[in-house]
């Protein structure tokens, strides 16, 4: 029997990038290696995190999906508006996901039964949405600027919290969203689905499913993922404004490409897009740490 040769997978080049960015960033700043502060950058990049899990199966599916990021702004809004006016802080969380969830089936909808192009359609609601964020920031009569604070205690504690006293909350929640994230799309009879769709989608409607409702509720997820990220936003910054996430589309787009999504769809993973979250992330964080102005990070 001949020797199995070695496979170098996206997922080891991944791996492998994030190993030299800690290296080069950990001689460009000494500071960067300490676990408190390697460990605690999630923090800053969660969002792209979680929404990219979800945004992934968009892609696969043969979509698009720009608007993610303004979901983002609406549920952070939606916690603070019914927070504000006496809803329980959990009730007000459930009230955000659900909203981002009709958020994703309204353009999803749009997309599988009107076939509007995705671009269009998610550039559009990316409009649309924000400006409902901030239309309900006017008449709860909050300033733009300022937001919503004063939440409870327990719920900026949940994402306060470190583990041992090192290891950040968002680390476990991130684990649990791309296990069920890699559980949905690799493990069901859904995620198969969702791949055949973006393979051929005529295939696939010839072959039983129902290539319409799995598009539509790929946008759901990724509507759902994106109010996750709004509301983990949300408890760790204490504050909830409308503007949050306005700037997370390029890197979660770029997230799921670069961890081997096809563009074009029909295939992907969700531990290569883990991986190529924590790359940008972590990229972003050393750079910042290494003296480069956040205003290029977007560049």
């Amino acid at each position: 029997m001949g020797k199995k040769r070695f496979a170098f997978t996206n997922e080891l080049l991944l791996i492998a990038v994030i190993v030299c960015e800690i290296i080069l960033f950990g001689m460009l700043n000494p500071r960067f290696l300490r676990p408190i502060v390697l460990l605690g950058s999630i923090n800053d990049f969660i969002s792209i995190c979680i929404i990219s899990l979800f945004v992934t199966m968009v892609i696969i599916a043969g979509g698009m999906d720009i608007q993610a990021g303004s979901i983002v702004g609406l549920s952070s809004i939606v916690v603070g508006v019914f927070f504000q006016s006496g809803v329980n802080i959990y009730a007000a969380c459930l009230l955000a996901i659900i909203a981002g969830i009709l958020c994703g089936l309204l353009s999803g909808f749009i997309i599988a039964y009107t076939n509007v192009p995705p671009m269009v359609v998610t550039l559009g609601g990316s409009f649309l949405y924000s400006g409902l964020a901030v239309s309900i920031t006017r008449i709860a009569k909050v300033e733009l600027y300022k937001g919503i604070s004063g939440f409870p205690a327990a719920f900026t504690a949940v994402t306060q919290f470190r583990f041992f006293g090192i290891i950040p909350s968002q680390i476990l929640l991130f684990l649990i969203m791309a296990i069920i994230a890699y559980i949905i799309l690799h493990r069901t009879a859904y995620g198969r689905s969702v791949y055949l769709c973006g393979i051929n989608s005529n295939a696939a409607e010839f072959s039983g499913v129902n290539t319409r409702f799995i598009k539509m509720t790929t946008y759901a997820l990724s509507g759902a993922g994106a109010a996750i990220a709004g509301i983990v936003l949300t408890s760790y910054l204490g504050t909830a404004k409308a503007d949050f996430g306005k700037e997370l589309t390029l890197p979660v787009i770029t997230a799921v490409v670069l961890g081997g999504t096809a563009i074009t769809g029909g295939s992907g993973s969700i531990f290569g897009t883990a991986l190529s979250a924590l790359v940008i992330g972590i990229m972003r964080f050393g750079l910042s740490m290494a003296g480069v102005n956040t205003q290029y990070l977007d560049i």
